[in-house]
């Protein structure tokens, strides 16, 4: 499945055919963080990135919304740089922006998939998102990453939403 999403990228976006970026891990740690590439280095006239809606193609838009983007994270999982479930990881500077929320949401390895992205994910705010993450680490467990991973399946399927999981957290 890797070599024929591969294809799909490299015919629709060309090279490199795999997005790299630097994010936080656990404890801060930085790893080098793999996806598909989604998205074309569309500028305008003064050389700025057009923004991301512009710039996705149908290919990227499929591999986004199913999550298949996220595969070659899978040798971050076998790097142990990422666990299949935890918070997503995010930019150093974000993480840094956060103070003792980011400090706190470092505490456990990210995930390719998570508490907040199987409860609107995109649709959530920066804000909304940590609140899930921290969720997530007070109540990690076997059984809870069992749901996450069963909901993933749902969210690739039937696509996102914001659930009812969010509004009872932030209403605490």
């Amino acid at each position: 499945m890797l070599v024929v999403l591969g294809l799909l990228v490299l015919l629709s976006l060309g090279r490199p055919v795999v997005f790299q970026q630097a994010r936080s891990g656990r404890l801060g740690q930085p790893f080098v963080l793999y996806k598909f590439r989604t998205m074309r280095d569309d500028r305008d006239e003064a050389g700025r990135l057009l923004p991301d809606e512009q710039r996705v193609t149908a290919v990227g838009a499929f591999l986004r919304r199913t999550r298949l983007d996220e595969l070659p994270g899978l040798l971050n999982i076998a790097r142990g740089e990422m666990a299949f479930v935890g918070p997503r990881p995010l930019l150093p500077e974000t993480i840094d922006q956060l103070g003792d929320k980011g400090r706190k949401r470092g505490a456990v390895r990210p995930g390719m998939t998570g508490w907040a992205q199987v409860n609107g994910n995109t649709l959530l705010s920066l804000d909304e998102k940590v609140t899930l993450d921290l969720w997530y680490i007070d109540h990690a467990g076997f059984w809870l990453d069992l749901t996450i991973l069963q909901r993933t399946l749902l969210v690739m399927i039937g696509g996102e939403r914001r659930t009812k999981a969010l509004r009872e957290e932030m209403s605490r």
